[in-house]
């Protein structure tokens, strides 16, 4: 097949990377604006442009896709299928209908769970054990469309948003490998989503972030392991931001104060919540990179009966 493909970030860059050394035809490649990033806020290129680039393969950048001019644009390009891995923006039905085969998006989890911008993050906060990926046809609305292919795995005990990340966005790339070939051959049967048991997955704000030390100890471990390595889960210490990229817990009667740091030592700071301790082993000051409990204690004086937490707007 002749194919657009449509992504952004690091996820898409497998399935990409995929379509390139396959028998299909990239055409093109539409990806979101160069924009400003870290903290000298230089403008950089999208994962999926610098891959495109690097293959000699044309790039679009639209702001808008729902444009009539950028759509007129597309459509010179007569393209069979239109696929699309985390790109960042609803399509009209203009698009939507331009490929012979139609458009095909690949998402980061078993729909119709977890709809929206961040199933992977959700899927760990929320404690599921089990993930994956879904191709599907686009329609009009988010995440909604006639299922295709899906595929399974297993949440690890160890795993976090990269790691999980890193697994799925392989995954998908075969996916969609799969995807296209049935839909060449017809050998794939739509399947419609069940709305009645879909659940969401919105975009990461500020407040998910802070733990809650009223929480139970598991709750608080899913939530560290959710936003790992970004964007962060994060307490307050002496008024400052204190990351958390890694810890363990242990079940006991909670004493002292919720938050209250229980013992200190190098191999991990142990902080009570609700139903227990939760042992902080890696974690990033702000301003700072992630480090053990360890380094952290050379260079901070954090002692027994200290109080974690709260809210910095």
């Amino acid at each position: 097949m002749n194919i657009i493909f449509m992504g952004t970030p690091d996820f898409a860059v497998p399935t990409l990377e995929g379509l390139i050394n396959s028998n299909h035809k990239i055409i093109a490649v539409l990806t979101q604006p160069d924009r400003p990033k870290g903290r000298g806020r230089k403008v950089v290129p999208s994962p999926v442009k610098v891959k495109a680039d690097a293959n000699n393969i044309p790039v679009l950048q639209p702001e808008k896709v729902k444009e009539p001019d950028f759509i007129k644009k597309i459509s010179e390009y007569n393209p069979d299928c239109i696929v699309v891995v985390a790109f960042g923006q609803i399509f009209p039905k203009d698009i939507l209908n331009l490929p012979r085969y139609g458009c095909i998006n690949l998402h980061a989890s078993l729909l119709p769970k977890y709809r929206g911008a961040a199933p992977i993050n959700w899927a760990l906060i929320k404690g599921e054990t089990k993930t994956g990926v879904t191709s599907m046809f686009m329609d009009e609305r988010m995440d909604t469309g006639d299922i295709l292919i899906q595929r399974e795995i297993e949440i690890k005990e160890d795993d976090n948003a990269g790691t999980l990340h890193d697994r799925l966005s392989q995954i998908g790339r075969d996916v969609i490998l799969e995807t296209l070939d049935g839909i060449k051959k017809e050998t794939i049967s739509r399947i419609k989503q069940d709305a009645s048991i879909a659940t969401y997955a919105p975009k990461i704000k500020k407040e998910d972030c802070i733990i809650d030390w009223n929480a139970g100890a598991e709750d608080i471990l899913n939530k560290i392991r959710g936003l790992t390595p970004l964007p962060g889960a994060y307490t307050l210490y002496n008024g400052k931001r204190l990351k958390i990229a890694n810890a363990g817990h242990k079940k006991q009667e909670a004493r002292g104060e919720r938050g209250e740091v229980f013992e200190v030592n190098r191999n991990g700071i142990k902080v009570t919540c609700r139903d227990g301790i939760v042992i902080i082993k890696n974690l990033q000051p702000e301003g700072k990179r992630v480090m053990s409990a360890g380094e952290f204690l050379s260079g901070h004086n954090i002692k027994k009966g200290e109080i974690l937490g709260g809210r910095r707007e």
